[in-house]
């Protein structure tokens, strides 16, 4: 489970005026569910994401994931999670498998078990056939295969995924929301941001729109939409963040 209460993220800019990134942020997603995160740049997705992978302290407030605090208990949380985001970088010197052989080292994964998981990985996001190219020479969708794989090593069971199609082709685009449709099978915890309300619906069983770092509104597809008096999520979200 993933839960934050009344979560605070503020702070000052270079003129000593304080940014409420994140303003009082309670949701909560379940064991086996997707939940989305819907808003424009600078909404508070990415603050409440890096408050929630212990990256940065929330100002006030709590949350906690898979009964672990954010705050009390880091390293127990950072070994509950795997984090993907389209921005996130690969050692470009390193072969794909290095790059994979390294982090199983970071999670901990012992000698043979950091083999077998390398192996799997592999197998799952169909890396062998550039798995000793280095990450350099890899292609967007390559490199995207890479950094799930890297995300899911140590079988996490929280999974953060911040913008993980930007820069996709259709193709790799589909494949990636596959996987994630499987993971929900797996009964994992999903939080899922994007920009793309097609991937929303698709794919989240609730959704949270933030503005200006607060909560604009939350629940089904359908019930945003009937929330915002509107017949597509895109209007629903603009007239949410209008409202706002």
């Amino acid at each position: 489970m993933v839960q934050t209460h009344e979560l605070v993220k503020h702070y000052p800019d270079s003129k000593g005026t304080i940014v409420k990134a994140v303003d009082g942020v309670s949701l909560v997603a379940q064991p086996g569910e997707i939940v989305g995160l819907l808003g424009a740049n600078g909404a508070g997705k990415t603050t409440l994401l890096r408050m929630l992978s212990t990256v940065i302290q929330p100002t006030s407030g709590s949350a906690s994931i898979h009964g672990y605090d954010v705050v009390k208990n880091p390293e127990d949380v950072r070994r509950s999670i795997g984090f993907m985001s389209s921005s996130t970088a690969l050692y470009g010197r390193l072969t794909a498998k290095e790059v994979l052989e390294y982090f199983a080292g970071l999670y901990g994964l012992a000698n043979a078990e950091r083999k077998r998981r390398v192996d799997e990985v592999i197998d799952l996001m169909r890396i062998n056939e550039f798995a000793d190219r280095l990450c350099d020479k890899l292609s967007t969708g390559q490199k995207q295969r890479v950094s799930i794989a890297r995300c899911i090593l140590h079988d996490p069971p929280v999974l953060f995924f911040d913008e993980p199609t930007s820069g996709l082709d259709v193709i790799m685009g589909q494949e990636v929301m596959r996987f994630i449709e499987g993971t929900r099978e797996q009964g994992k915890t999903v939080i899922y941001c994007t920009h793309i309300m097609s991937e929303v619906e698709r794919l989240c069983s609730k959704v949270y729109v933030l503005h200006g770092g607060t909560i604009r509104g939350v629940g089904s597809v359908d019930e945003i939409k009937t929330l915002a008096d509107e017949p597509t999520l895109e209007r629903a979200f603009l007239r949410l963040a209008e409202v706002a």
